[in-house]
């Protein structure tokens, strides 16, 4: 990404460029648990300026609604790290570009706290280091939950958990056969809307069922796509937020009793399709625009394996 604001900065000035991916988490049944990094990515530009300056560009998606001021999601990560490792809290100008969709089930907000966390990571390197399981940390408690930010820092598949000593994470390599295809819609979903349609407790056997799909949907991932269909079955949450989407719900549907491992990707409304192989993702977009009542945007997307990424600016960095 080119950063014509970049010109002309005084040597005092350190900038870093950090790229971050969009996440689905919960995969069907792995409800808080699993995640998956997706080739779709926000940038940013973030420059250590005197004390007390703040100056925020945004363009891309959602551009609009993101705040300018110090209530910004990634200004916010940012001095949580900052605060964390008790140094002060630098001036920034920050240039984003955003890509992921807002509120449609791809992990916006977790990228943008990862981009903040990483951005504090390449601005005090030097000083302080903030390793992999003080992100980890950090992301959760800005986030809520690690589904989505562990994927968003680490790539690849992600298990992530919470014991005595805080999140933890597991990151697998996802089989060459899975291809992921994301439907996103025009319209939003509030993921604390999604969680409260949810019970505080569900019966016996809707739990042991989850629990052997979660298990079936690791194999299926890592060594057996052809079993991604019953992997993804979920009694968990998806019924009980289909009431608020309609239409993703339609949309899971019609895509499963085609064949396709459809699934809510996040708290929706975007629906996520694991492909077993690509040209199984055309057949689902036909599908899909057979059935449509709405638009859908088919997003052929690959998974990531990198997860976010932090270096320093140098002039006529991309």
């Amino acid at each position: 990404m080119s950063t014509p604001a970049a010109a002309n900065r005084p040597a005092e000035e350190r900038s870093v460029i950090v790229r971050v991916p969009a996440t689905s988490a919960n995969l069907g049944p792995g409800f808080d648990t699993l995640g998956l990094a997706l080739s779709v990515y926000d940038e940013l530009v973030a420059t250590r300026l005197p004390e007390g300056e703040l100056e925020i560009t945004v363009s891309g998606e959602g551009a609009d609604g993101v705040p300018r001021d110090a209530s910004n999601l990634v200004v916010r990560s940012i001095a949580y790290a900052y605060e964390a490792v008790g140094r002060r809290m630098p001036g920034l100008r920050l240039e984003a570009k955003n890509v992921i969709p807002h509120g449609r089930g791809m992990g916006s907000s977790g990228a943008a706290v990862v981009s903040g966390l990483l951005a504090a990571k390449g601005l005090l390197e030097g000083d302080v280091a903030l390793g992999p399981e003080t992100l980890l940390r950090l992301a959760t408690e800005l986030e809520g939950h690690p589904d989505n930010v562990a994927p968003a820092l680490f790539g690849g598949l992600t298990i992530a958990w919470v014991d005595e000593n805080g999140p933890q994470h597991k990151k697998l390599l996802v089989h060459r056969g899975v291809s992921p295809l994301v439907f996103v819609p025009d319209f939003t979903m509030s993921t604390s809307v999604a969680r409260s349609l949810q019970p505080l407790q569900v019966p016996r056997e809707d739990a042991v069922f989850n629990v052997s799909r979660s298990a079936l949907l690791i194999a299926a991932l890592t060594q057996s796509p052809e079993l991604l269909l019953a992997a993804t079955e979920d009694k968990l949450h998806q019924n009980y937020r289909a009431q608020a989407m309609p239409e993703t719900d339609r949309l899971v549907r019609a895509l499963r009793d085609a064949g396709f491992a459809a699934v809510v990707s996040g708290a929706g409304p975007s629906v996520l399709v694991l492909a077993d192989g690509p040209g199984r993702r055309l057949e689902a977009a036909e599908v899909a625009a057979s059935i449509a009542d709405t638009p859908w945007e088919a997003l052929m997307l690959a998974v990531d394996f990198k997860g976010g990424t932090v270096r320093e600016y140098t002039e006529g960095s991309t």
